[in-house]
């Protein structure tokens, strides 16, 4: 069955991480995505654990994508991108603003090959304004956005997240900046340039903290686990040493909680009507709640929030997730075959289509792995690849 992205040409030319990751979620539903990668290999590719000097993060990341290797900074690599552009939808670049345009490979050269392309720019600032030309990292607008402000503990300094948080949002964000882009391309027959910049999505997913200033003056504050929004909400450690989490978000959840953890003269109190003003009274709800469930097990205190209706999830860490049977029931981890390491797990596609379902081919391949077929495309001689081997063109 062809997938939804069936005939869309994407040419994924960037790094770490924000990118890649979009070109990997169109590859996802069919999109062919062809990894232009320096003759060195994509920095990704020694990044995080390995196997065998096999990078994992890669076979995730560069799954579903025909790795190619093209030094964009020669002239000989230039001229062979302008001929793969011809007959690309897509492009996808996060080099410091003007790179392309001193390589020749700006927006006007492109477009005058190719009306249609859309050219997808991702970078840490945007394209415009004073700080445009700065390297920047997911970790920069995670700190910049607001979202460091405003996670940690209370008493503690403002924290980042453990992972790429900033640069997976901006992936997806991407993903559909592009097919906006091309359905705008139905309408005009042309493409366009869409600028992303790594610090904005992540603010939007932050919610009203910009318009509760604007209107309001308030600053939001780091609250730890707790919300401003509503009580109890936490996490909360089980009698067998393990954690669960309970959000309270619904009044009728908030009061099935309280009877369920024997409590319920807490409902009649005047403040329980609003979830903003239980969270005044966290300390005691948090007390009332914790304390019942320090005094269970965590699959007693999961059966008993189950039976009562209310919400609660167990803290999970990838063994947890693995063995879990939801995530097995909507097949959320996959297994894919790879040349290199055999049978290996990682996340499956996003979302399940009933007509036009993504899959997996391929984990991440090896460097330079479809090279000569790829050029073979585009006219490239063998006597061609030989000389652009010894200059370091493509490896």
């Amino acid at each position: 069955m062809a997938g939804a992205l069936e005939g869309i040409r994407v040419i994924d030319t960037a790094t770490l991480f924000a990118g890649p990751l979009a070109a990997t979620l169109l590859g996802d539903f069919g999109a062919e995505v062809v990894k232009v990668e320096h003759p060195k290999g994509d920095p990704v590719r020694s990044h995080g654990a390995q196997r065998d000097g096999v990078g994992l993060w890669w076979k995730m990341i560069g799954r579903n994508k025909k790795a190619m290797t093209l030094y964009l900074g020669s002239p000989e690599g230039q001229e062979i991108f302008r001929r793969m552009v011809a007959d690309a939808d897509v492009v996808i670049e996060n080099f410091r603003p003007g790179t392309l345009e001193r390589w020749g490979l700006g927006y006007d050269e492109l477009s005058r090959i190719n009306p249609r392309l859309v050219l997808v720019r991702v970078t840490g600032f945007g394209q415009i304004g004073p700080y445009a030309k700065r390297p920047g990292f997911g970790t920069l607008a995670e700190a910049m956005s607001g979202f460091a402000a405003i996670t940690g503990q209370p008493d503690g300094p403002p924290t980042l997240p453990p992972f790429g948080l900033a640069d997976g949002i901006t992936a997806l964000t991407t993903a559909f900046a592009v097919m906006t882009a091309l359905r705008a391309r139905e309408a005009t027959g042309r493409g366009q340039v869409v600028d992303m910049a790594i610090i904005e999505p992540i603010l939007t997913l932050l919610g009203p903290q910009i318009i509760n200033y604007d209107q309001l003056g308030l600053l939001q504050q780091r609250t730890g686990n707790r919300s401003s929004n509503n009580a109890p909400r936490n996490t909360y450690q089980t009698r067998d040493g393990r954690w669960v989490a309970i959000s309270t978000s619904a009044q009728s959840i908030a009061e099935r909680v309280m009877r369920l953890v024997g409590r319920p003269e807490y409902i009649d109190e005047p403040w329980f009507a609003s979830g903003a003003q239980r969270a005044e009274h966290a300390d005691e709800l948090d007390e009332a709640v914790g304390s019942w469930i320090a005094e269970r097990d965590r699959d007693e205190v999961i059966k008993a929030f189950e039976e009562a209706q209310a919400a609660v999830a167990p803290i999970y860490d990838a063994a947890d997730i693995m063995a879990d049977p939801q995530f097995q029931a909507l097949g959320t981890i996959a297994t894919v075959q790879d040349d290199e390491l055999g049978p290996i797990k990682m996340q499956n596609i996003l979302f399940r289509l009933s007509e036009t379902p993504g899959r997996i081919e391929s984990a991440g391949a090896p460097v330079g792995a479809h090279t000569e077929e790829l050029l073979a495309r585009y006219g490239v001689t063998g006597d061609e690849l030989a000389e652009l081997r010894a200059k370091g063109v493509i490896k």
